[in-house]
């Protein structure tokens, strides 16, 4: 998630890595562990535990804020951090969850549940819960559950997001298109028409690639992207799908693929390739440190006119299985999702805040974020948010699939036929192991 995990593979400059947990630096790397997930005790009582995440500097300076206000008021508990870019991130973790010595707690996504859960490294959080020391109350819009598989938690969300459609403002003015809630993908194609006749630009970035909104997509039409064991949706759908991206791109209505590929790490959208771009609403951020328009958040457009498919995506905290010290990484993650005082330094930094606590005790005044929050409560309001589709093991494996494969296609390197057959052949490697 990107979640979360998903959109974070996008890299973008310093801002959305700032956003989506990519980062350009190593710092900070944790020190030498004992064989259980590399807590330690001493002599006085006070334990040491190591905690890692993906991000970029920023993040880590607001992270080491928190954990600074956490052992104030922990002082028997001692916080050794450790943070990669996303990518290395899930290298050196694979590397360490073989070798036995994960760290005690870190950052996860719901793409990497069942993965970890099923190598026995994910701690079930529910005993935590139960002894008092994790709190489960207080959550928004059903946030509560998102880390629950097969009956156990495994995951904390931490700071939830939703896929949105980001607009130039003054590119969809000029082309006289208006996006509102319950739009459909008919209303979506015409607007595209109207931006690439009436500004010249691609109305949008291309979407081929974005397995998120795909899910959407599919989740409108009675399907879902993952089912708990395996993909959801036949080579017939892909076929579908691809074809009208590919149509998309020779037509202009898509940007050219190949100039987005150059101008990277740039976005399209920023880059005033297109006129839109589709990807999870906290990062907004990045088009306005990149570009010199005004930039909003617009509805997902919808196949009935009313649902949309989506949820509130998240990323989240969990521990390790066999870490030495349970009761202090619960007492840790309960401290970084309730505490008030945590998410006045956070900010919307991993999403918005997904306690009631939390979200209420970080206000933004940036119109920027303000308007991330106000797409949220929309969609709430407007009543469209379901729960997530479970990922099974090796769906994070699919995912990267999926967008390199898409953009293989995009630029002429496969056929629609090529790509498709490609992704299904992949998948189903991954998805058996």
């Amino acid at each position: 998630m990107q979640q979360g995990g998903n959109a974070e593979r996008q890299a973008g400059r310093r801002t959305i890595l700032k956003a989506a947990g990519a980062s350009l630096a190593v710092a900070g790397l944790g020190a030498t562990a004992t064989a259980c997930g590399g807590g330690s005790g001493s002599g006085d009582g006070t334990v040491t535990i190591r905690y890692s995440w993906w991000g970029a500097e920023d993040r880590a300076e607001r992270i080491n804020k928190t954990i600074a206000l956490f052992e104030k008021k922990y002082p028997k508990i001692k916080v050794k951090t450790d943070f990669q870019p996303y990518t290395d991130f899930w290298k050196k973790f694979n590397t360490q969850a073989s070798g036995g010595n994960p760290p005690d707690v870190f950052q996860n996504a719901i793409g990497f549940l069942r993965k970890y859960d099923a190598k026995n490294v994910l701690l079930d959080l529910s005993g935590q819960v139960d002894a008092g020391n994790l709190s489960m109350d207080g959550f928004r819009a059903g946030l509560e559950k998102f880390g629950e598989i097969d009956g156990k938690l495994l995951g904390v969300p931490v700071g939830s997001n939703s896929m949105a459609l980001v607009i130039d403002k003054p590119v969809y003015t000029r082309a006289g298109v208006k996006p509102e809630q319950g739009w459909t993908w008919d209303d979506f194609d015409e607007a595209m028409t109207k931006i690439r006749d009436r500004t010249g630009r691609a109305g949008d970035s291309g979407m081929y690639g974005v397995m998120y909104l795909y899910d959407l997509y599919l989740r409108q039409n009675g399907k879902a992207f993952f089912t708990e064991d395996g993909l959801g949706f036949t080579e017939a759908d892909l076929t579908t799908w691809w074809t009208k991206a590919e149509k998309g791109v020779k037509s202009g209505l898509f940007a050219d693929a190949k100039k987005v590929a150059q101008i990277k790490p740039k976005s399209a959208l920023s880059a005033e390739l297109a006129g839109s771009e589709f990807t999870w609403d906290n990062f907004t951020v990045r088009y306005t440190s990149e570009g010199k328009s005004e930039y909003g958040l617009a509805p997902i457009p919808t196949t009935d006119g009313k649902r949309t498919g989506q949820y509130l995506g998240s990323l989240m905290l969990s521990g390790y299985k066999r870490t030495e010290h349970p009761k202090e990484v619960a007492q840790f993650i309960d401290f970084m999702v309730h505490d008030p005082e945590v998410a006045k330094i956070m900010g919307y930094d991993r999403g918005v805040p997904t306690t009631q606590a939390q979200y209420d005790a970080y206000r933004p005044t940036d119109p920027v974020n303000k308007a991330i929050a106000a797409y949220e409560e929309s969609l709430v309001e407007a009543g469209v948010l379901e729960q997530i589709t479970p990922h099974p093991n090796g769906a994070d494996i699919c995912e990267a699939a999926f967008l390199r494969i898409a953009e293989e296609m995009a630029l002429g390197s496969r056929s629609v036929e090529e790509a498709v057959e490609q992704f299904f052949t992949e998948s189903k490697t991954a998805l058996a192991g």
